[in-house]
């Protein structure tokens, strides 16, 4: 008895230690993430500049007088993850939308984030006065070859362009409407989205003004059902995250589904109509999926051209592979006689995607289908070498995965 009596404050300690650790690591998360969230979340600044510009007549939009005067179009909540890349959900006249909207020149013209600068000095300054529609027309053609490629289905891009562009549908540009137009084409984010508007997995745009502009609401923007909390995600181990991933996944059928518009992505922007593009950030907090399991990439500014990637590389000095990566996962080969790296990525889209279903799919997987599954997905993933090289092999691969899932859902409540 006068042992368990001398253990008792001893007990008594380390409870109150563990509950003071408890309470200090709770504070520091939350002190962490409430004070990222001021500087994450700057949607007033936004909105502040935008109407701002759009009130001096500066700029144009289809959502303008939504947003600055009949205030239908509301921010809501924050999903920023950069400072100068606001991303929020919001409403528009009582839709669920996502509203985006670049503040990094504000940020650049002035020290005070909560002031509103001029940026029609930094951002709108083109097109000039006396610009006219063929010489503008001219200018987003010339824009487009050095982005994307010289393709031949521009002239079809340009023409939606500039009907985007004609708010007031007259037939013709105003100042303001080219001006917005034009600062919009200069984010990664729109460019992407409006040259893959017209395929089925990329979110629908729905309206701009200057060069914020607003897109449907992709209800899930995991590839899981659950994505542990960006502020959380540092303290819990790789196997901990696989665990509340199978824990809080769409059932087999559904995940093969939303794979297989995975890959069909794959197949639109490999060689597509306005060029090729490379997934340089292959995760699954990148793509997402719709009510009906249909997959949606939720964020392209993870996607690059092909023209983007090869400015990058060209000249660039390297010592191994690693010193010529462009985001994450662009990889190209670094000429170690030359000490440059070489133009072509070496992993294609589709062997980065196969590693990210290997764990997606394997799991829960048919038994009549896992064994052909793995050796299938394990084949895509060992895909490497130059695309112009290896077309017709990466199509087969892609076409015999995407097969094998779709025999397996055909005919059944998922297909």
């Amino acid at each position: 008895m006068q042992i368990g009596k001398s253990r008792l404050p001893g007990i008594k300690v380390k409870y109150l230690f563990f509950a003071w650790l408890g309470i200090f690591v709770g504070s520091w998360v939350v002190y962490m993430h409430y004070s990222s969230y001021s500087e994450l979340c700057r949607g007033h600044v936004c909105q502040m500049i935008i109407c701002d510009q759009y009130n001096k007549g500066i700029i144009s939009g289809s959502t303008c007088k939504d947003l600055c005067k009949d205030h239908t179009l509301v921010f809501q909540h924050c999903l920023s993850s950069s400072p100068t890349q606001q991303v929020y959900s919001g409403l528009w006249k009582e839709k669920e939308v996502i509203i985006k909207c670049g503040i990094e020149e504000a940020l650049k013209a002035d020290g005070n984030p909560d002031s509103a600068p001029r940026r029609d000095v930094v951002l709108f300054s083109k097109p000039t006065r006396g610009t006219s529609m063929d010489e503008f027309k001219e200018m987003l053609l010339n824009f487009l070859k050095s982005n994307l490629g010289d393709q031949v289905s521009f002239t079809n891009l340009v023409n939606k362009i500039m009907a985007m562009a004609d708010v007031s549908r007259d037939g013709k540009l105003s100042l303001a409407e080219a001006k917005s137009i034009w600062a919009l084409l200069q984010l990664n984010d729109f460019l992407l989205t409006l040259s893959l508007h017209e395929k089925e997995h990329t979110s629908q745009l729905l309206g701009h003004c200057g060069d914020l502009y607003v897109t449907e609401k992709i209800r899930h923007t995991s590839l899981y059902t659950v994505e542990v909390p960006r502020f959380l995600q540092p303290l819990l181990p790789a196997a901990i995250h696989r665990i509340l991933h199978r824990w809080f996944s769409p059932a087999w059928p559904q995940r093969a589904k939303i794979a297989i518009g995975l890959l069909e992505f794959v197949e639109e922007i490999f060689h597509g109509m306005y060029g090729n593009f490379y997934i340089c950030e292959a995760g699954f907090k990148n793509m997402g999926y719709n009510d009906r399991h249909d997959f949606k990439m939720v964020d392209l500014r993870k996607v690059a051209t092909e023209m983007t990637i090869r400015g990058f590389l060209k000249g660039r000095h390297c010592e191994q592979n690693v010193d010529c990566t462009y985001g994450r996962d662009c990889v190209a080969p670094c000429d170690k006689l030359m000490k440059q790296c070489k133009s072509d990525v070496v992993q294609p889209n589709l062997a980065k995607v196969c590693g990210l279903l290997q764990e997606y799919l394997l799991h829960g997987a048919p038994s009549d289908l896992k064994d052909e599954l793995q050796k299938q997905l394990k084949t895509c993933t060992t895909l490497s070498g130059l695309a112009s090289q290896m077309e017709v092999h990466h199509s087969l691969v892609l076409s015999s995965l995407k097969t094998l899932l779709w025999k397996k859902i055909s005919n059944t409540k998922y297909s």
